[in-house]
């Protein structure tokens, strides 16, 4: 035999439910709306902030992406700052050690799936502190070489000669060699030519010389010499050293300057630059 007790039931209406919720919401109204002011006010400290960091940093190192760094480092910092005391109003009883834990766990979990940019961010900051290069050096990485034209967290923005945008991830550009073409001013380039083996040596190295003096792209300091690098299959091989302007533009034109010179005044010195030739001799195996 059962027994079933009479349980009494109250309505509740959904005009009361949404009343609870208006109330509810009533009631922590001021404090979302005291959070929403702090993390405003420190958005807009970040933001001022940076402006005058960018602008100090500029001052003491010449660099704007340095400087852009420190700016953005600096407002970031705020930004936290300012999550972190809208979430400490809103939730009363939540301590900055229980939010650090949070963002700590967070942190691993983040670092797993957005491995490769942080791996970026570091590199950019690293490429950004040593300074190995800055913008419009002419550099050559990997495949790619061209003028730099801006360096950000992320990336390294390159200009080919061709005229093509690159853009490498910083990570790449760390960890590659680095040719950097415009470190100093002026860079040495080399020439190789040939005379016949019936020339004179001397004779053949001071006619490249005086040709070289009426070169308007070649530097007087250092001097240009050739030097002899071989005896090849036809000629005797030279090699002239010449020093110019470090950038892409002048060591091409002084090279073509070079070959041009080089070529008449030998020629108008009677002076021979043998084309490579092999002497193939025949004979009749069934005589004798």
């Amino acid at each position: 035999m059962y027994l079933i007790a009479d349980v009494e039931f109250s309505p509740v209406t959904l005009v009361e439910v949404a009343e609870d919720y208006v109330n509810n919401f009533l009631q922590v109204l001021p404090t979302l709306v005291m959070a929403a002011v702090v993390l405003f006010v420190f958005v807009f400290l970040a933001k001022s902030t940076r402006n005058a960091v960018e602008n100090l940093a500029e001052k003491a190192v010449p660099d704007s992406s340095l400087a852009n760094l420190a700016g953005t480092a600096v407002s970031t910092a705020l930004i936290v700052v300012g999550v972190f005391a809208s979430a400490t109003i809103v939730f009363p009883g939540l301590r900055a050690g229980d939010l650090v834990a949070v963002l700590g766990l967070s942190s691993v979990a983040i670092g797993f799936a957005f491995q490769d940019i942080f791996q970026n961010f570091l590199a950019g900051i690293l490429l950004l502190w040593q300074r190995p290069f800055i913008v419009g050096d002419q550099i050559e990485v990997d495949e790619f070489a061209g003028t730099i034209e801006h360096i950000n967290i992320r990336s390294t923005s390159l200009r080919t000669y061709s005229g093509e945008l690159v853009v490498i991830p910083n990570s790449d550009v760390y960890s590659s060699p680095v040719t950097v073409n415009t470190d100093h001013d002026t860079r040495r380039s080399n020439f190789d030519t040939g005379i016949g083996y019936d020339e004179d040596i001397t004779e053949g190295r001071e006619v490249m010389l005086e040709a070289l003096e009426d070169c308007e792209l070649i530097l007087d300091e250092p001097a240009p010499r050739a030097i002899v690098i071989g005896h090849g299959d036809s000629s005797i091989d030279f090699r002239i050293q010449y020093w110019t302007k470090s950038d892409r533009r002048s060591e091409t034109l002084a090279r073509d300057e070079v070959a041009t010179k080089v070529k008449d005044a030998l020629d108008e010195a009677d002076i021979e630059i043998p084309y490579p030739y092999r002497t193939v001799e025949l004979f009749d195996k069934t005589e004798g």
